[in-house]
């Protein structure tokens, strides 16, 4: 059998109930041919025999999302690499159409396309990372009404890894180390936009393919553990920036502690318990680990604005 041209890789706990559906619908991908492997804790009961060409790589114990997914690609051979939520799906078109844009681009690195609300399909969960004014990253367009497939592919700061295809040689280029593409210290959320940043820093570009899309039913895993979620949120996000924006990261310090500051204001005045534990567990994440992140050198990212800045 040929060489395929993009690898699926598919991280999961096994809690998703859309897990079969993301499998199948990677695995019937038209126009370009497919692996698919998914990546399991050696607990989890992984039965899927009817996917056709699906490989299971299990890890030798439980890791977090950023581990799963250097694990699955680094069983990749093939040029791209697709990385897909177990809680999302794809349109047959999908991976051949985000391909086709990166092959037009030689500066890209990666492309998502259009990712659309499970439960309302008409409105975007997100069509690209972007930075607000506050540098907190946001899922660009995040409630807006989905575009037009028409609409033409644009460059966007980095891509999520909920669904999106990256050139391998693009990750090898960038990597921490050995198959670390993502840093595995960042567990899950913003590990995806510190690939971004490393991406971007070294000449890489981004894109947004609206013709391309994706369902997701978002935080499948992630809202049984509602604090330790909001704990990675604030907590990576500082050590992103601190790689980041360089010794730049401490004139901006200011800034980044007033933003959670109101995001926490807002969670008391809710009564939202978990949210301002995991806002404060966050603080305390970023306070342990921040030496190991700490860049002195040039910042990866401008500092004077943000990208393409929005609204938060």
């Amino acid at each position: 059998m040929p060489n395929p041209d993009v690898t699926f890789v598919v991280p999961s706990l096994g809690a998703s109930h859309y897990l079969k559906d993301c499998l199948e619908s990677a695995a019937a991908s038209a126009g370009a041919r497919v692996e698919v492997l998914l990546v399991h804790p050696p607990a989890m009961e992984a039965r899927f025999e009817s996917v056709p060409g699906l490989k299971l790589v299990a890890t030798q114990q439980r890791v977090g999302f950023s581990e799963a997914c250097n694990l699955g690609i680094a069983e990749s051979t093939a040029e791209y690499v697709a990385l897909l939520n177990d809680d999302a799906t794809i349109e047959p078109d999908w991976a051949a159409t985000l391909i086709a844009a990166l092959a037009a681009a030689p500066r890209a690195a990666a492309a998502q396309g259009l990712n659309l609300q499970m439960s309302q399909p008409d409105r975007v969960d997100g069509r690209g990372l972007e930075w607000n004014r506050s540098w907190q990253a946001i899922q660009k367009g995040h409630g807006d009404a989905a575009p037009t497939v028409s609409r033409p592919a644009e460059e966007t700061f980095g891509v999520s890894a909920t669904a999106a295809v990256y050139k391998r040689a693009a990750l090898d280029a960038v990597a921490l180390a050995d198959a670390e593409f993502f840093d595995v210290r960042l567990e899950s959320y913003y590990e995806d936009v510190d690939l971004a940043c490393r991406l971007r820093a070294a000449g890489y570009t981004a894109l947004s393919v609206p013709a391309a899309r994706a369902f997701h039913a978002s935080g499948t895993t992630t809202k049984q553990q509602p604090m330790h979620r909001y704990s990675l949120i604030y907590g990576n996000r500082y050590l992103v920036l601190a790689r980041a924006q360089g010794r730049t990261f401490w004139s901006q310090l200011p800034k980044l502690l007033g933003r959670d500051m109101l995001d926490l204001g807002r969670a008391a005045v809710d009564l939202d318990v978990r949210k301002s534990v995991g806002i404060l567990e966050g603080w305390v994440r970023a306070v342990t680990n921040l030496s190991l992140f700490a860049n002195t050198g040039e910042p990866q990212i401008g500092v004077d604005h943000p990208h393409k800045p929005e609204q938060s």
